[in-house]
């Protein structure tokens, strides 16, 4: 708008002023964000507070609540604060006392609070007229000296009165007890340390400037939060000091337990900085109602006055490790704190590190050594001079009585100050002192006391002098003042630091032990110890080994490592990953946990091999092993292991299957196996691996053996990698028997194989073959969950086409479900049954 069109306006619209909007609002946000910036959200480098911070000890010291003081009603504190120095809400000021005196919000506390201050549970402290206040010993260091000029200070909101633009600070406050605060484009948040380590850390930074952060490292080792908890992993912690960012994982402090009735429990102690356990167990106990977390029957908050204590009973089939690494990965115990060193310095926000913190405090402390050391010596000078003219007047006793005279016959004060000025030397400032000196200090001893002091203050102000001449001195001072401060207030660490959690995992904890995997014919699936099995003498009636459903039984057992990879092959062709350590545990006689709660299996599938591999990870392991699947129709295919080496959650397709057969056996070879595949009417097939030519993971395979008749099917598939081996087979009806390997003609693949058993109404028709060493033992299961562990020596080498012994009594209506081997065991318990000799049939048919 021109000058002319708003000479054309109505008078009473000609004092409008047009302004650019966007300048406007630009130049108004900016003196906004500055304000926020250095005057409200930001901590100064110096003394590590904020403006309300200062404020509220500032104004404490004023209204002399010291800690050998009585308290005072925490509203008068905030009134006093609120009216000289801290012009916002009252709320705000009083929040910041309460949290300077919560021992779990600083490592450090400032404040000493009477009275409900609130709790780590979240709960709100109580109104400011119910509790009281006084500074803690360790605040009043921070105002330490603060009246000898060692800092500036600068009008208040109203210019009435001054106050501290910064306190003179003798503790590293901004290590010590962090900060945190958002401004407008930026936040800090700083952790908190231990003392003891911050002042170490500083005085190695004095007596040696040119200090590498590595270096300052060995002293402050990590941050130290005020309710301890665990830092898990250190290089969050080495990036934070280098660079002024880094992520801290904080972990609880966790033990386990076991209660006198044999349950086991996991108690919590300590747990990360910020975190509200109320809440924390709130949400915990959501996730396990919504089975996200499982394996937990209870929690309880038993914390008290002691101390906190968090209890997490735990279910008789979990294993504590799996549900601790859980509670990690799902709920507050563990969390991360993100350090954003952000303070001012100068009035400007920058960015420190580790070594420009502490060189910023000990700049601090140097202008606050040398201000106050000039303070002092002016002070000492002003007593100085008056000592001297008392030293005139007490020269002699002719003097003292010409000065008493002069006193005397002066008519008022005035004239005879300048009596003694004009008469004696003396400035006004000592004629003044004498004046008003009293006359009992004319007695002798008080002569002598005068002219002590004259001394030891002439010393003194040599020693003040000598001070600002020389930095080394200063920097010693400096020194011994923390040193000071470290053994008055220091303590122990209370976070633990665990340096080597960067590349650890939940597997880790998880002891390397031999286990037996169970798997029902409905799917449900458990891990029990080796040692829960005993050895049996052939022939004996066995041992309850699964609780399972009338018409449930087990269909898969073998024995792997807790660190193994399990690949899960289901009869529709797809396999899935899980770590043994991952299945739930269970005993010998529990029915163990449904496996599709572990896998995303669909609901008409159903588990037909569990194969376990050592590792994923090895390039010469997975390329130089394979997959040999056979289906019940005789369908075979080999693929390289490299094939399956990426876990997916919902598992890959391992092979496409026909309409009319499914998946039935998988092994790992290593390319240069045999292959036995029997059938259930009795013979077998034996031929080289070398014969099923390697293929994509997606084909259909070979055809492997040729079936006779149409109830004809496969009844297993034996990869053999030993030369010493036997080959196993054993009937429904109980019988079973070893024969020699080579005594099964190697043939081509897809041939009808030759006889394996003969099969008769008694044997029942064939249900399992198995490689065998006379050092293996054999796991039998029947179909009613009976389960019995023989020997394999205990059964001699027959002929092929023999019927074989009686392995296993049986009742009328019971039938043999599956046979597994596992490995002897040097130690187990020998428990007799019937004589191996009682049970073997005359009937050999040789």
């Amino acid at each position: 708008m021109s000058d002319g069109d708003n000479e054309n306006l109505p008078l009473g619209d000609q004092n409008i002023i047009p302004i650019n909007i966007e300048e406007e609002m630009r130049g108004a946000y900016i003196d906004y964000s500055m304000s926020v910036i250095i005057s409200r959200a930001l901590p100064d480098v110096r003394d590590g507070l904020k403006p309300v911070h200062r404020r509220v000890l500032y104004g404490m010291l004023e209204l002399g609540v010291l800690h050998n003081r009585p308290y005072k009603k925490s509203a008068r504190i905030v009134g006093e604060v609120l009216g000289k120095y801290h012009p916002h809400g009252d709320s705000s000021v009083y929040d910041t006392m309460v949290r300077m005196a919560q021992e779990w919000s600083l490592r450090y506390p400032l404040v000493d609070g009477q009275g409900n201050f609130g709790s780590v549970d979240g709960d709100s402290p109580a109104a400011m007229r119910y509790t009281e206040a006084r500074l803690r010993r360790i605040a009043e260091e921070m105002l330490h000296d603060i009246n000898k000029e060692t800092v500036d200070f600068q009008p208040n909101f109203d210019d009435s009165l001054n106050e501290p633009s910064v306190l003179p600070g003798k503790v590293p406050n901004l290590l010590v007890n962090g900060t945190s605060g958002i401004a407008v484009g930026m936040a800090t948040n700083m952790a908190p340390h231990n003392l003891t380590e911050v002042v170490n850390g500083t005085i190695a930074y004095i007596e040696n400037p040119e200090i590498e952060i590595s270096e300052l490292m060995q002293h402050v080792t990590a941050p130290d939060f005020p309710t301890g908890a665990t830092i898990y992993g250190y290089q969050g912690v080495r990036n934070a000091y280098e660079t002024g960012r880094g992520r801290v994982v904080l972990r609880a402090k966790a033990e386990f337990e076991t209660t006198k009735t044999g349950k086991e429990q996991i108690i919590v102690t300590e747990i990360p900085y910020q975190v509200n356990k109320a809440s924390m167990i709130e949400k915990t106990a959501a996730l396990i109602n919504e089975k996200r977390l499982e394996g937990i029957s209870d929690i309880r908050d038993e914390s008290d006055r002691n101390g906190m204590r968090v209890v997490y009973d735990i279910k008789k089939d979990a294993i504590p490790n799996i549900v601790l690494n859980n509670l990690y990965k799902y709920t507050q115990l563990q969390s991360s704190f993100g350090i954003n060193n952000v303070a001012l310095v100068k009035g400007r926000p920058h960015t420190l590190n580790l070594k420009e913190i502490i060189t910023y405090f000990v700049e601090h402390r140097h202008e606050v050594v040398i201000r106050r050391t000039e303070y002092e010596l002016k002070e000492a000078e002003k007593r100085m001079h008056i000592l001297e003219g008392y030293m005139i007047v007490l020269e002699s006793k002719d003097v003292t009585d010409q000065v008493i005279q002069l006193i005397r016959d002066s008519r008022d004060p005035e004239i005879a100050k300048t009596g003694l000025i004009e008469q004696f030397g003396l400035s006004e400032i000592q004629a003044k002192a004498i004046l008003e000196m009293r006359l009992q200090r004319l007695t002798g001893l008080e002569i002598e006391k005068i002219e002590q002091e004259y001394k030891e203050l002439k010393l003194h102000i040599d020693d003040l002098k000598d001070i600002l001449a020389r930095e080394e001195r200063r920097m010693t001072i400096i020194k011994d003042e923390l040193t000071e401060l470290r053994d008055k207030y220091g303590d122990e660490r209370r976070s633990d630091i665990i340096h080597a959690a960067d590349g650890f995992t939940a597997e880790d904890m998880i002891p390397d032990e031999e286990m037996v995997i169970t798997i029902s014919h409905e799917g449900y699936i458990k891990r029990t110890a080796l040692t829960e099995y005993r050895t049996q003498g052939r022939g004996g009636v066995g041992s309850k080994g699964v609780i399972t459903k009338s018409d449930d039984f087990t269909e898969h057992l073998f024995v792997a490592s807790t660190h193994n990879y399990l690949l899960i092959f289901t009869e529709s062709g797809k396999v899935f990953w899980k770590k043994v350590w991952e299945i739930p545990e269970g005993t010998k006689a529990s029915k163990g946990r449904a496996i599709q709660n572990l896998i995303n299996i669909e609901s008409d599938d159903k588990i037909r091999s569990v194969i376990n591999v050592n590792s994923l990870s090895d390039e010469d392991y997975i390329n130089n092993n394979y997959i040999m699947m056979c289906t019940t129709n005789g369908i075979i295919k080999k693929t390289t292991l490299e094939a399956y080496s990426r876990p997916r959650q919902n598992g890959i397709n391992a092979i496409t299957i026909r309409e009319d057969d499914r998946l039935l056996d998988v092994s790992l070879t290593n390319g240069d196996n045999h292959i036995v595949i029997a059938k259930k009417s009795g013979r077998a097939i034996h031929f080289h691996e070398s014969d099923v030519r390697p293929m994509g993971r997606t084909a259909a395979g070979v055809k492997g053996v040729t079936m006779e008749g149409e109830n004809d099917r496969v009844i297993n598939m034996v990869c053999i990698a030993r030369e010493d081996a036997n080959l196993l087979v054993v009937s429904e009806k109980g019988y079973g028997k070893r024969s020699d390997i080579g005594a099964y003609r190697i043939t081509k693949r897809g041939g009808k194989g030759v006889q394996a058993m003969k099969v008769t109404e008694k044997t029942g028709t064939l249900v399992a073959v198995k490689e065998v060493i006379d050092s293996d033992d054999l796991m039998i299961i029947n179909k009613s969950g009976i389960t019995i562990r023989i020997k394999v020596e205990d059964l001699r080498v027959m002929g092929r086409a023999t019927q074989g012994v009686r392995l296993i009594k049986l009742n009328d209506d019971d039938e043999i479900s599956s046979v597994e081997k596992i490995e002897k065991m040097d130690e187990v318990d020998e428990v007799a049954g019937d004589s191996p000799e009682s049970s073997e049939t005359s009937e050999t048919n040789e």
